[in-house]
Formats: C-alpha cells, structure tokens, sequence
C-alpha cells in the first residue's frame, strides 16, 4: 500500500531559529533553515496519523492544509513532543461522537493524563475541549490496515520510542540505539534518526554515530531530524554520502507501507 510521509518539523526542542540566537543558521535566508519542533505525518489508505504533537503543531498544520487526524502516536514526553495536543481540537471535532485515539507507553499516556488534566479529569470539564482517548501501547498496533510497531531507543537514560512501518522507520531523541532494537530495521526503505549537531550531547546522537547506524543498517534512504542551529543545511548535506540527507519542514516521500 503506497503512503506518503509529511516531515512536519525538523528542528530541536528550541527550534530554529533559536530565541535570542544571531548564529549564521538562525539568521540564514533558506527556508530550509527554518526547522519547527520534530513531528512527521503519514498519510494512506484514506487516513492521516500523526507522530508527536509539538508546540508547533498549529503552525505545521495550517502550513500543510491538513484537515483530517485518525490517530496520533506518542515517541516520548518531554514537552517538544506533546505540547500541542490542546491544538488538536479542531480536528477532533470533526470526529464526534468518536474520539481521536492517542497512543504511548504505558507510563507515558499517564504523563500526558496527569499533565493534562484539564482534558481528561472530569472534575476540569469546561469548554471546547480535545475531544481524545488515551490507549496505552507495549506493541505494535494494527491502525486502518498498517502496522505501527515500535522500535525502543534510548534517550539519555530513559527508554523511549521510535516507530517502524511499513518499509519506513521514525526515530527520533535517541543517544543510544539498543542491539534489539537493530532486528526491527531490517529492509527499510526510508530511515529518520535523531543528528543535532557534530559535537557530543549527552542525549542525543550525532552526526557521525548517525551516520554509524545507517551503515549498520543500510536503509535506501536515510534522513536526519531534530537538528539544531549547529549544521547548515546545505553545507552539511554537501558533506553527507548520496543517500543521507538532513531532513526539512514540509519534505514529503513516498513509500510502502
């Protein structure tokens, strides 16, 4: 079944351009430079699920004319990652009497219940509110005819998810790819990892173990996200092998799911 991938943002948790930052990628002049926080769309048979809703996501919508979500996936909780869930509404409103699934770890859907109680807490009923549905997931899930199975990475020192589907794989914040994680990476057609800069971070990979694990796992495509202001678009994709390449807000593919 073909499917198209929607990079909806690219950048790292304080985007770029950066507040308060006069670097030469925060001032460039190409738009490809401009990187909202990381989220992607995937978009086949009829239906749109989104992966990680940013505080961006208001932005990346109205940029992208999107007008329809069937579900939302959940990579982890750090506040780049889940900040725009009240901006789902409007297109949740459009699902009624349903509601839009969401789905993480376990611990995770609890995270995201506690910190928005608001939605989810009777007791704070008021509004025009989200209307979503937690479902916590510790496997792969079958969603309108693919599958979405997740890939755990690690983020610092917390376990987190990335997602494989079909012949594409997202995997996004990680310093550390576990050895299992390797067998769910076979075959891929298209791969994202985490690359915010060249020089180490402590939860983050690089360009350069980035680049270790395409050679590992030898994708036909391979695409970085959650850049910060550090690489230049087109200078770094000047210094990367033909088939790596940094990732930018709105790039669209194609692939098999």
């Amino acid at each position: 079944m073909n499917a198209r991938l929607t990079v909806l943002g690219s950048g790292t948790s304080m985007g770029v351009p950066t507040v308060g930052c006069d670097c030469a990628v925060c001032q460039s002049s190409d738009p490809h430079d401009r990187r909202t926080r990381p989220s992607v769309l995937i978009e086949y048979n009829g239906k749109v699920i989104l992966i990680d809703s940013t505080p961006d996501f208001r932005e990346q919508a109205i940029r992208e004319g999107i007008r329809q979500l069937d579900a939302v996936l959940y990579t982890h909780t750090h506040a780049d990652h889940i900040l725009g869930i009240d901006d789902l509404r409007p297109l949740t409103f459009r699902l009624k009497p349903n509601k839009l699934p969401l789905y993480a770890q376990p611990h995770a859907a609890e995270f995201i219940r506690n910190m928005f109680r608001y939605i989810f807490d009777a007791d704070y009923k008021f509004g025009s509110l989200p209307q979503v549905e937690l479902r916590p997931m510790d496997g792969p899930v079958e969603l309108f005819g693919a599958r979405f199975e997740p890939v755990p990475v690690i983020h610092g020192e917390t376990e987190i998810y990335g997602f494989r589907f079909g012949s594409a794989a997202y995997l996004t914040d990680h310093s550390e790819v576990p050895e299992a994680s390797f067998a769910k990476l076979q075959g891929l057609d298209i791969l994202f990892l985490d690359a915010l800069r060249y020089k180490p971070h402590p939860t983050h990979s690089t360009v350069e173990t980035s680049l270790r694990i395409v050679e590992r796992v030898k994708p036909k495509r391979a695409f970085f996200t959650h850049i910060c202001h550090d690489l230049p678009h087109a200078a770094t994709n000047a210094s990367l092998p033909p088939n790596v390449r940094l990732s930018y807000d709105g790039m669209k593919l194609e692939f098999e799911i």
